[in-house]
C-alpha cells in the first residue's frame, strides 16, 4: 500500500480546521485511509515541518498527492463539491513517427497554461510523478511521464524514435552533452545505478531509443529515462507542456487525467486544461487529449440494498455515493437502477460492486446495522479439494520420516534444464521477462531443482536426507486466457552413501496405499481395476541410464492408463551440477490425478 508524505498545517489549511490525531485518524478511518504516522515530536527535535503519513489503497491514484488528498476528504465531509473539469482550445499537437512502435508505441499529452506554483505545489508535482512511476507505471516500464516548460520550446511536438548515436542533449541537471548510448553507459555508473540508472535496462539494446522534440528539433525528453535541461520545469514556469510515453494506451491516459486533474487547479482558470492533438502520421488516426468524459455506470438499487443489509431509496443512495466523488441519478427507464457518472479521478471504479463499496463507505461502516438480511454474507470455509489432497501426500510423507521443505517457485534456466540434463524446446517453461537476477529466470515445470538446492544447503547433515515437497508447478498452454497454468505436484528425496532406490520406491507404495491404489505387476497386463505400476523409460536423462522410471496410473477399469509421474535413481551429472556429493533417488507425481 502506498505511504504519502503530506505536510500537516497545510493539509489542515485545506481541510479549514485543525484536527487532533485521534480526530484525524478516526476521519482517515471512516474515509478508508490510514494513518500511519505523525512525525511532529522528532520534526520539531530537528527544526522541520511536521508531517503525516498516510498509507492509501494501491489504485486510489488520485490520493497520491495532498490535492488529491484534500479534495476527497473535503467532498467526503460536505465542503466542497466534485470539480468541473473542462478543456480549452487547443493550440499545439504532437505528432507520432512510425518507428515509436519498435519501443514505446503509445503517447498521450496536455498543456496547463497560465499555472503559478509555489514552493510547496512545486514539490507535490514532482511528487506525484514519482508515486505514479513506482505505483501504476511498474517504475517506467509502462508509462513514463515528462514536464516541460512551454515557453522554451516551439509547437508542433513530434514523438520520434532514432538510432542511439543520432541522439545528443544535455540532460536534465547536467552541464555536458551527452550521445544517447553514452548517457546510458553514464547512467549505469555506481554513482547513478539507485538513481536513474536502474531505468536502464528499459532502453538497453533497443535499436532506437524514443524522443520528444519541439518542431526546431530541440530534445525535450528521452523517454522513459530522462528529461532534456533546456525544458527543465522551475517555479517560475507559467506554462507546463506534459507528455506521457507508454506500452499500455488505457493505463497512459489513467496518467495523464491524474496529472491535470490534481494540478489544473492551480491555473489561472481553474481546472481547465489546454487538450493536445495527437497526429499519427502513418495511419492519420488523430484524437483530442486528455478526453474529460465522464463515465456511466448502471448498479441496481436492490443490489447495494442487500449487500450492506439497508432499505435505502435512490435519493439517500446518491448521497452516499456523492460524498465519494460519484454522482448518480436514479434511472428514467428501471427505478430499480442508479445511472452513475464517474468522474476522470475515480479509474479505480470498474464494477458494480465498486459503487457498492463506496455507498458504504459514504454511508459509514461504522453505521451499517446488524440485519438478518445479510445473513448471507457469513461463509463457512472449506480447503480446496486440491488442497486436501496435498494434505494426504503431505502426512503420508512425513509418516514414513520424511521432512517437508518449501523451496521457492522460481529458479534459474539451468536449474531447470541444463543441470538436470534437459533441453529446453521453448514450449512448457514460462519465463521472466526482466528476471532481476540469475537465480530467477523462470517459473519451475519440476520440483526437482528446489529439493536438491535444499539437498545441497543441508550436505553437512547427517546422511540419509529424506526430504520432500508439495507444490506448485507452472506449464505454458497457449490456448489458455492466460497462456499457462498450476499444476500441484509431490516429489521425495533420499539422498546418502547409496542410492536407496529400493527405499524411494518404498516411499511411493506407501502414498499408493494411502490412496488405496493398488501396486499392478507386469506393466498391469491381465489386470483390472484401480491401479499403478511404473516403466522403465530411456527417455528420462534426469536419471541414470537403465534406473529411470515412469509412474503409470489407471483410475478405475475400462479407463486408459496415463503418466503421473517419473522416478529413478538421479544421475551422477546432476548430483554434481547441484553440488550435492552423494547418490540420490527422486519420485515426482501430478497429484491432481487423484481428485
Amino acid at each position: 500500500m502506498p505511504t504519502v508524505s503530506v505536510k500537516k498545517q497545510q493539509l489542515f489549511d485545506l481541510l479549514g480546521k485543525n484536527y487532533t490525531n485521534d480526530e484525524f485518524d478516526e476521519l482517515s478511518f471512516e474515509f478508508g485511509i490510514e494513518l500511519d504516522e505523525d512525525t511532529t515530536e522528532e520534526a520539531l527535535k530537528l527544526g522541520e515541518e511536521p508531517e503525516y503519513k498516510i498509507e492509501i489503497g494501491a489504485n486510489r491514484y488520485d490520493l497520491l498527492c495532498i490535492e488529491g488528498i484534500a479534495q476527497s476528504l473535503n467532498e467526503y465531509l460536505g465542503q466542497s463539491e466534485t470539480p468541473k473539469y473542462k478543456l480549452s482550445k487547443p493550440t499545439t499537437k504532437l505528432i507520432v513517427d512510425k518507428e515509436t512502435e519498435l519501443v514505446r508505441p503509445y503517447c498521450a499529452s496536455a498543456v496547463l497554461r497560465n499555472i503559478k506554483f509555489t514552493k510547496e505545489s512545486y514539490a507535490s508535482f514532482i511528487d506525484l510523478q514519482d508515486k505514479l512511476h513506482s505505483n501504476l507505471c511498474r517504475n517506467r516500464t509502462l508509462v513514463a511521464m515528462g514536464t516541460h516548460d512551454m515557453d522554451t520550446v516551439q509547437g508542433p511536438f513530434h514523438y520520434r524514435a532514432l538510432p542511439p548515436k543520432d541522439i545528443k542533449f544535455i540532460p536534465l541537471n547536467q552541464t555536458k552533452e551527452f550521445r544517447a548510448d553514452e548517457l546510458l553507459e553514464f547512467y549505469k555508473t555506481p554513482e547513478q545505478k539507485n538513481n536513474l540508472g536502474r531505468f536502464v535496462h528499459i532502453l538497453e539494446g533497443k535499436p532506437v531509443y524514443p524522443l520528444i522534440t519541439d518542431d526546431n528539433d530541440v530534445i525535450c525528453s528521452m523517454p522513459p529515462l530522462i528529461n532534456s535541461e533546456h525544458t527543465k520545469i522551475t517555479l517560475d514556469t507559467k506554462n507546463v507542456f506534459i507528455d506521457i510515453t507508454a506500452t499500455d494506451r488505457t493505463k497512459a491516459e489513467i496518467v495523464l487525467n491524474i496529472l491535470v486533474s490534481m494540478f489544473s487547479r492551480y491555473c489561472a482558470d481553474p481546472f481547465t486544461i489546454e487538450p493536445v492533438e495527437i497526429v499519427s502520421e502513418h495511419n492519420g488516426e488523430s484524437r483530442m487529449l486528455p478526453d474529460l468524459t465522464e463515465r456511466k455506470m448502471q448498479v441496481s438499487i436492490p443490489y447495494i440494498n442487500s449487500c450492506l443489509g439497508l432499505e435505502q431509496t435512490a435519493e439517500e443512495i446518491s448521497a452516499s455515493l456523492k460524498k465519494m466523488s460519484l454522482h448518480s441519478v436514479q434511472s428514467k427507464e428501471d427505478k430499480n437502477m442508479l445511472d452513475v457518472s464517474i468522474p476522470i479521478t475515480r479509474p479505480d471504479i470498474l464494477h458494480p460492486c465498486d459503487i457498492m463499496e463506496d455507498a458504504a463507505v459514504g454511508y459509514g461502516y461504522n453505521n451499517l446495522p446488524k440485519s438478518e438480511k445479510m445473513s448471507n454474507a457469513n461463509f463457512i470455509s472449506s480447503p480446496l479439494p486440491v488442497n486436501k489432497i496435498s494434505d494426504i501426500f503431505r502426512a503420508a510423507s512425513a509418516q514414513a520420516s520424511w521432512l517437508e521443505v518449501m523451496p521457492l517457485t522460481l529458479c534459474s534456466h539451468d536449474e531447470n534444464f541444463k543441470f538436470l540434463r534437459v533441453e529446453d524446446d521453448n514450449t512448457n517453461a514460462v519465463k521472466l521477462a526482466n528476471p532481476k537476477t540469475l537465480e530467477y529466470q523462470v517459473v519451475r515445470t519440476t520440483l526437482l531443482p528446489g529439493i536438491l538446492k535444499t539437498v545441497k544447503e543441508n550436505r553437512k547433515h547427517t546422511l540419509p536426507i529424506k526430504v520432500f515437497e508439495t507444490g506448485d508447478v507452472v506449464f505454458k498452454n497457449e490456448k489458455l486466457e492466460r497462456k499457462a497454468y498450476n499444476e500441484r505436484h509431490w516429489a521425495a528425496i533420499y539422498a546418502g552413501k547409496t542410492s536407496g532406490f529400493e527405499i524411494i520406491q518404498g516411499l511411493l507404495a506407501k502414498v499408493m496405499q494411502t490412496f488405496r491404489t493398488q501396486w499392478l505387476p507386469d506393466f498391469g497386463a491381465g489386470s483390472t481395476g484401480r491401479g499403478y505400476w511404473i516403466e522403465e523409460d530411456e527417455s528420462l536423462t534426469t536419471y541414470f541410464p537403465g534406473r529411470g522410471a515412469k509412474v503409470m496410473f489407471r483410475s478405475k477399469e475400462g479407463e486408459k492408463s496415463i503418466a503421473i509421474g517419473s522416478l529413478g535413481v538421479l544421475h551422477p551429472e546432476v548430483m554434481k551440477n547441484f553440488d550435492v556429493p552423494y547418490a540420490g533417488s527422486f519420485v515426482e507425481l501430478n497429484t491432481e490425478v487423484f481428485l
